[in-house]
C-alpha cells in the first residue's frame, strides 16, 4: 500500500525550485527565456483571487450576521498588525547595526537611479489611502485588484445579505456555492505550482544571475537572518502565549510559504493559505478578512527590509545616524508602509522616499536594485507566514480555535 503514495505537491514545488535554480545557472538563456511560463502561472492565481475573496467574506459574514463581531474582528486584527510591523521594524533596526552590511560597499558609480529619482519624488498621502479604501466602483475595484475596496465592499455586501434573512438566503447560498467552486478551481492551478515554480526562478537565476549577489551578499544575508530571526519571535509569541505549536503551524502553510518565495507574489500564495488555514482550524470568516487585509496592513518582511535598507544606504556613504534619528526613521516607516501594498514598486516608493526625507543620497537606493529580486522573495514569504500567524493569533483571541480543534490539526498533519 505505501508503494501506492505519490509524490507531495511541497516536494514537487521544492524540486522545481532547485531544479529551476540549477537550470537557469546552467543555461541562462534559456532560463530567462522562460519567464512567460512563470507569468502565466502567476495571473492564473490571481484570477482566482477577487472571486474567492468576495464569495468567502460574504459566505462568513452572512454566517455570523453579525456586524459588531465584524467590527471587533477588524479592531483586533489591526492592533496585531501593528505589534508585528513594529517588531519587524526594530529588528530590522537591530541586525543593520549589528551586522553593519554596508561598511565597505563601494558605491556604484553606473547604476541606474532614473527609477529611484522618480520614485523618491513619490509620497503616500495618508488621507488619500484612507479616502482611497473606499470605492466608487465595485467592479472597478475587482478590475484592478484592489484587495482594501473589495473587502470593504464585500463586509458591507455580506451584512446587508444577512440582514435580508430569507430574502438574503439565495445570495449567500450562491457565494457559498462559489467559494467551493473556487477552491476546486485552486487546487487544479496548484497542481501546475512546480512548473511555474521551475519557471519561475529559472528566469531569475537566467537573467540576474548568480554573480550579482558577491558584492552585496552581506546585504542579502542580514535580510535573510533578520527574517529568520523575526519568524522565531513570532514562533515564540505563538507557542508561549498563544499555546499554539508554531512548527506545526508551519507545516501546514509550507506550500503556500513556498509559493510566495519562489514567485515573489505574495498573490500567488493568497488562495492556497487561506484554503490551508481552514484545514488548520482557523473558521472561514476570520481567514478571509484576516488574510486579505493583512496584504495591505502587515507586511511583516517588506516593513523590516525598508527599515534595513534606509539603514544600509547611509552606512555605505559612511553617515553616522544618531539612535533618536534611527528611532524617528522607525516611526516614519511605522506610517508609510501602511495600506500601500497596491502601489506599484511600494517598496521602492517608501524606501526611496524615507531616504530622500532624511537627506541621505537617493542615488544608493539604485545600488540595492541589483538584488531587490532575491531579498524580495525573502520578504514576500515573510509577508505570507505573517499573515497566517496573524489569522491564527485572531481566532486565538476571539476563542474560536480551541484547544480540541488544535490537537486534531496536529494529528491530522501527521497523517
Amino acid at each position: 500500500m505505501a508503494a501506492k503514495k505519490s509524490m507531495g505537491l511541497t516536494t514537487q514545488i521544492f524540486l522545481g525550485l532547485i531544479l529551476g535554480a540549477i537550470f537557469g545557472y546552467l543555461f541562462p538563456t534559456y532560463g530567462a527565456a522562460l519567464k512567460p511560463v512563470g507569468d502565466i502561472f502567476i495571473r492564473m492565481i490571481k484570477m482566482i483571487v477577487v472571486p474567492l475573496i468576495f464569495s468567502s467574506l460574504i459566505m462568513g459574514i452572512a454566517g455570523t450576521g453579525d456586524f459588531k463581531k465584524l467590527g471587533r474582528l477588524g479592531a483586533k486584527a489591526l492592533i496585531w498588525f501593528e505589534v508585528a510591523t513594529t517588531i519587524a521594524l526594530f529588528v530590522g533596526l537591530l541586525v543593520v547595526n549589528v551586522i553593519q552590511p554596508g561598511a565597505g560597499v563601494a558605491m556604484a558609480t553606473g547604476a541606474d537611479t532614473t527609477v529611484v529619482a522618480t520614485a523618491a519624488k513619490k509620497s503616500v498621502d495618508m488621507l488619500q489611502m484612507i479616502i482611497n479604501i473606499f470605492p466608487t466602483n465595485a467592479i472597478d475595484a475587482a478590475a484592478r485588484g484592489d484587495m482594501l475596496q473589495i473587502i470593504l465592499f464585500s463586509c458591507f455586501f455580506g451584512v446587508a445579505a444577512a440582514a435580508m434573512q430569507e430574502k438574503g438566503r439565495p445570495v449567500v447560498e450562491l457565494a457559498t456555492s462559489v467559494a467551493e467552486v473556487m477552491f476546486k478551481f485552486t487546487h487544479y492551478v496548484m497542481c501546475l505550482a512546480p512548473i511555474g515554480v521551475f519557471a519561475m526562478i529559472a528566469f531569475t537565476v537566467g537573467k540576474f544571475g548568480l554573480a550579482m549577489l558577491i558584492p552585496l551578499a552581506k546585504l542579502v544575508g542580514s535580510l535573510y537572518f533578520a527574517l529568520v530571526l523575526f519568524i522565531l519571535l513570532l514562533a515564540c509569541f505563538a507557542t508561549l502565549v498563544l499555546r499554539v505549536n508554531f512548527f506545526q503551524l508551519l507545516r501546514a502553510i509550507k506550500e503556500p510559504a513556498l509559493i510566495a518565495f519562489s514567485t515573489a507574489a505574495s498573490e500567488a500564495a493568497l488562495p492556497i493559505a487561506m484554503e490551508k488555514l481552514e484545514k488548520f482550524g482557523v473558521p472561514k470568516h476570520i481567514v478571509t478578512f484576516v488574510l486579505p487585509t493583512g496584504y495591505s496592513f502587515n507586511l511583516d518582511g517588506s516593513t523590516l527590509y525598508s527599515c534595513l535598507a534606509v539603514i544600509f544606504v547611509a552606512q555605505m556613504y559612511q553617515i553616522d545616524l544618531p539612535l533618536a534619528t534611527q528611532l524617528l526613521i522607525v516611526v516614519t516607516l511605522m506610517l508609510s508602509t501602511k495600506g500601500i501594498a497596491a502601489v506599484p514598486g511600494a517598496s521602492i516608493i517608501v524606501i526611496a522616499g524615507t531616504v530622500a526625507a532624511f537627506g541621505l543620497p537617493v542615488e544608493g537606493v539604485a545600488i540595492i536594485l541589483g538584488v531587490d529580486r532575491i531579498m524580495d522573495m525573502a520578504r514576500t514569504c515573510c509577508n505570507v507566514i505573517g499573515n497566517c500567524v496573524a489569522a491564527v493569533v485572531v481566532a486565538r483571541w476571539e476563542g474560536e480555535l480551541p484547544d480540541e480543534v488544535l490537537a486534531e490539526a496536529y494529528a491530522k498533519s501527521y497523517e
